[in-house]
């Protein structure tokens, strides 16, 4: 066996460590073997996440100096942000204070959102090895304090190092060449509730890593222990596998600490090292040739993970997935998450010839070969031309069980994210069931700022690249951060979408055939309590919009926030896929109105949307389209469906309901058209209508 200079052999585990592969490689190869004619899945999970209706109001937290990655310069764009705040946490001190990690270095304290102060500098301390000009999570990566920081004054941090610039051997390492150091530091304040470090430390943990990416992301320690219970103390490490592509084994080899989460105790000395210990409950210790350290396995990039601090006060983990999955798993001692035999809950054939071929489903005996899969889960949705040899821009950031008081609407809801576009999502802790076939439902949150804007976390953070984080202070309340304008929010409330008062007037009992004007009055039947469109439209000249519809002449020409109730029914038979009827509002004339298009078809432009006609083409406004798909069709059947529109002026929020649900189908923001009567129609297919009540103000 040889080594690198500097960097010790692992003594005596070899021979049982070599048993231990085996078993595992050979496990792992009968999931390949058993789908070898298994056809390739393009798209893993059809669902997307649903609309909520809930927007999150924020406002300015704090906000951040420019910084540099040091040594510098850097070559990749990605690293080039305002300054690199990698997270939020409260220090447990009752002192207020919060604690800010910057890659590039330095350790910021923040009190009652005003200017952060300099607590300590990191790259000063460990420079010139200290390393952040390459890779996304190379720097000063994170900070956890002991929850007897009070008392005790310690803290903990990670950082990375370059492995040319230091002497430092290393406790464990890559099979590659070792290029970076994954450094977790012990700390000790001489006063704690002082502003500015000034103690001493120690270092109780060194990784090799070959790669730039997937270091050590995230150390912490279990809120719900208290003292002289077992997890009481013990930090959480959780490793990645380095990038070392998806023929990299190490995230299964239990010799090696890499694709894992580790749980030591940092006051322990019963390591190789004999800088921390190793707990006897850890699911390992008794298992030849593996790390005792390992609390869980089989990971790509354990990006971050928190505990529920309520309720089934369960540890999540935000996985960043390869190419094609963004998961939350439900940790437990013991589990493995299956990188790289597995991504989400599918085989990743590592041996495709094509990359796109590499998810297939899952073997019939799968069970039999202990994996633990997600409980929520999303894809990248690529577009249709997509290369799937390179990144779509996805990748997930995990968050928190909300238990505070601020946002009585999420409570017990994980709420989390997309680092790269800074979408919100959240999911039910209670849908999230291991062991269930059924991811838990997600669902997608807005955004308003201070002044009751709707935005999003683009707009906020100034570029398209958000580089979102989630922090959490003492009491369980939220907050956004975004590397690329080094700003950070807090979620101060909720509000639901479109929710402007619709109650001042009503129009109702106008099925009549007098308060209607239809387009083509022969092809309309008024029999008192419906309006039925029985013969289907044609197209007219002009703007490409609906066929055939008629609008509802009672009441005022300008109805300004409005909100529509009926039920609906398409009469075309269910055969015909492109079957539709619409609900028309803000119309003022034949080429000037809106509509929402209730379609069994959500996989075309013109179909299940909302829509605008201005002197032009319809154009499609709502936020459920994303290039292929909008939201799941909303009349699949030939049964009545009720139906609400909702359609706030000031705002210009649109939103509508289907048979019932608290939750929005589609929603919109426009404010192209003001005002203008509603009606119903369709473009080629017949329908009828009943129930009708308009309420407006």
């Amino acid at each position: 066996m040889t080594t690198s200079p500097g960097v010790r052999p692992r003594p005596l585990v070899l021979a049982p460590l070599l048993v231990l592969s085996l078993l595992l490689s050979a496990l792992v190869i009968l999931p390949g073997t058993a789908h070898a004619a298994a056809e390739p899945i393009t798209d893993p999970i059809p669902e997307r996440p649903a609309t909520s209706g809930i927007g999150l109001t924020v406002e300015e937290y704090a906000s951040f100096p420019k910084t540099e990655p040091p040594p510098g310069p850097v070559t990749d764009p990605r690293l080039v942000r305002q300054a690199r705040i990698n997270y939020l946490s409260e220090l447990p001190d009752g002192s207020g204070r919060m604690a800010v990690p910057d890659l590039n270095g330095k350790l910021y304290l923040v009190e009652d959102g005003g200017s952060p102060q300099v607590y300590l500098d990191i790259a000063a301390t460990f420079g010139p090895a200290f390393f952040a000009s390459r890779g996304l999570g190379q720097g000063f990566g994170f900070v956890t304090f002991d929850p007897g920081f009070r008392r005790n004054g310690r803290f903990y941090t990670v950082h990375t190092e370059l492995a040319s610039a230091t002497t430092a051997v290393p406790d464990f390492r890559q099979q590659a060449a070792t290029n970076y150091h994954g450094i977790i530091t012990e700390w000790t304040a001489d006063d704690p509730s002082a502003d500015t470090f000034q103690g001493t430390r120690r270092e109780i943990l060194r990784i090799g890593f070959a790669g730039t990416i997937h270091g050590i992301q995230q150390i912490d320690f279990n809120p719900n222990a208290r003292p002289h219970t077992p997890d009481y103390g013990l930090l959480h490490v959780a490793v990645g596998d380095g990038g070392q592509g998806v023929r990299n084994t190490e995230p299964q080899d239990l010799s090696l600490p890499h694709g894992k989460i580790l749980r030591i105790d940092p006051r322990g000395t019963n390591s190789a090292n004999g800088k921390y210990g190793i707990p006897a409950r850890n699911p390992f210790t008794r298992t030849p040739g593996a790390l005792g350290e390992i609390y869980a396995y089989g990971m790509r990039d354990p990006h971050r993970f928190s505990w529920d601090t309520g309720g089934s006060r369960r540890m999540y983990l935000g996985h960043i997935g390869q190419h094609a999955v963004e998961s939350v798993y439900e940790v437990r001692a013991g589990d493995n998450l299956g990188w790289s035999e597995r991504e989400g809950a599918f085989v990743f054939d590592k041996t495709a010839a094509d990359p796109c071929d590499q998810m297939l489903p899952l073997p019939e005996d799968d069970e039999k070969y202990g994996y633990t899969y997600p409980v929520a889960a999303y894809d990248h949705d690529p577009p249709a031309d997509w290369n799937c040899t390179s990144d779509v821009g996805r990748a997930i950031v995990g968050g928190f069980v909300y238990r505070g008081h601020d946002l009585p609407e999420l409570r017990g809801k994980y709420v989390f994210g997309d680092i790269v576009d800074g979408r919100l999502l959240f999911a039910d802790a209670l849908d999230m069931r291991r062991g269930e076939k059924e991811l838990a439902q997600l669902y997608d949150l807005m955004l308003y700022d201070a002044s009751g804007k709707r935005v999003t976390m683009r707009d906020l953070a100034g570029d398209t690249r958000v580089d979102l984080r989630f922090g959490q202070d003492a009491d369980g309340e939220l907050y956004l951060l975004s590397k690329a304008n080094g700003k950070i929010w807090k979620v101060t409330g909720t509000r639901m979408f479109a929710s402007c008062d619709t109650g001042g007037s009503s129009l109702r009992h106008v099925m009549a055939g007098r308060n209607w004007a239809p387009v083509t009055p022969s092809k309309w039947r008024f029999p008192g309590h419906e309006a039925v469109l029985a013969k289907p439209g044609a197209q007219r000249p002009g703007p490409r919009r609906p066929f055939e519809y008629a609008v509802l002449t009672a009441g005022p020409a300008a109805l300004g926030s409005v909100r529509i109730d009926a039920e609906v029914r398409i009469d075309t038979p269910v055969e015909i896929t492109n079957r539709d009827v619409i609900i028309v509002f803000d119309y003022e004339s034949d080429t000037k109105f809106a509509y929402a298009h209730l379609s069994t078809d959500n996989t075309i432009y013109p179909h299940n949307g909302i829509f605008v006609v201005n002197d032009a083409d319809r154009l499609r406004i709502e936020d459920q389209w994303n290039g292929r798909t909008g939201a799941p069709p909303a009349i699949t059947d030939s049964d009545w469906h009720k139906v609400r529109v909702v359609r706030c002026a000031s705002s210009g929020e649109i939103a509508v309901y289907v048979d019932g649900s608290k939750r929005p189908l589609m929603t919109a923001v426009d404010s192209t058209l003001a005002s203008g009567r509603v009606g119903f129609g369709s473009f080629d297919n017949i329908g009828r209508l009943r129930d009708l009540k308009v309420s407006y103000r």
